[in-house]
């Protein structure tokens, strides 16, 4: 069936980002493909990563690890939000790994695991999930494979890393664990002291900046295209979409395109998003509609129905049009785009 939206994503791109956040932590590299590979695909991104040696991968739920399918060989996922008891059924049945974060979730996974490998998350300020660093104790005869906590300010040059860096130390030297793992896409880039023994880059991975710093390595990694429906003259003194917050102030050229909220192109982006065609930049007009935006096309008099726009969606520039951060971007792209890798 044809889709009138592509989301259309590099393997390249993907695979120098990876190199680069490896090279820059200089330690066992894993990735995070949760929300479905951060919007691109998490059955492709496990698959291509694994081919450039990746093969410690992380999402959030068993449901995202169940919907992996089988995995290739040597290929390990970590499930961050543990096992509850709705979970320990399908867990136990899984090669997955929960990451245990309660007194709780170690209870429960003792007792029906015995023995089995597992991972924990410790919490070193975050005050999310993980065991408070004196629930130590709840830990004994669990069998660790990497000792996790998760870094609150990592995108910044804030004291919280500095506090959360010797937190996570203390608690390695008194946790036994395989391996020990603390720094995402930002906290690769804060220096090798965080790097420990593995890293689980996300963002950075499919090019959003993570730390100013980054943005001269990391490549774009998707792009997004949009069809137009229909061409259409908006008379001077005529109003466009919802709102009537676009008025003509002339006779205006406008290509109406099948892109809107409901597929992540965001209500933020009316008036100040951006579409290319045909060398020609093709401004947002009023509104952004669920399903709908309007163009404006003066500059490109044979562009029609039919015809393909490609949507200005640099993560940095979107974040920074819309007040979303890249991570909100990412992640809420729809599902009705046609996804494919090149």
């Amino acid at each position: 069936m044809h889709r009138p939206l592509r989301l259309t994503s590099s393997k390249s791109a993907l695979l120098a980002n990876y190199r680069y956040l490896r090279s820059t932590a200089g330690v066992r590299t894993g990735a995070a493909i949760k929300a479905n590979g951060y919007g691109l695909g998490a059955q492709d991104v496990l698959a291509i990563l694994y081919e450039a040696g990746c093969r410690d991968f992380f999402v959030s739920t068993w449901w995202e690890a169940q919907r992996l399918g089988d995995l290739p060989e040597g290929a390990s996922i970590a499930v961050l939000h543990g096992v509850g008891p709705a979970d320990l059924e399908y867990a136990l049945q899984s090669k997955a790994k929960p990451v245990l974060n309660s007194v709780y979730q170690a209870q429960r996974w003792r007792a029906r695991a015995p023995g089995r490998p597992c991972d924990v998350m410790i919490d070193t300020g975050m005050n999310r999930l993980g065991f408070r660093p004196e629930e130590g104790s709840a830990l004994a005869d669990l069998n660790i494979s990497t000792l996790h906590s998760h870094l609150a300010c990592a995108d910044e040059d804030h004291s919280m890393n500095e506090r959360q860096l010797d937190a996570f130390r203390r608690a390695a030297s008194e946790i036994s664990a395989q391996s020990y793992s603390l720094a995402n896409s930002a906290g690769i880039l804060l220096g090798r002291k965080y790097s420990f023994d593995l890293v689980r880059p996300g963002l950075g991975l499919y090019g959003g900046v993570p730390r100013p710093e980054a943005r001269p390595h990391l490549r774009r990694v998707f792009s997004l295209e949009a069809q137009v429906l229909q061409r259409r003259v908006i008379k001077a003194g005529e109003t466009c979409g919802y709102g009537a917050s676009f008025t003509a102030p002339r006779d205006v050229e406008a290509a109406i395109v099948n892109i809107g909220y409901a597929d992540g192109y965001w209500r933020a982006f009316s008036a100040k998003g951006i579409a290319s065609a045909g060398g020609a930049s093709l401004p947002v007009l009023g509104r952004v509609s669920m399903d709908l935006v309007a163009l404006g096309c003066d500059d490109l008099p044979d562009l029609t129905e039919g015809d393909w726009v490609m949507m200005d969606f640099d993560l940095e520039n979107a974040a920074a049009q819309t007040g979303k951060t890249q991570y909100e971007l990412l992640t809420g792209l729809g599902a009705r785009f046609e996804r494919a890798w090149h």
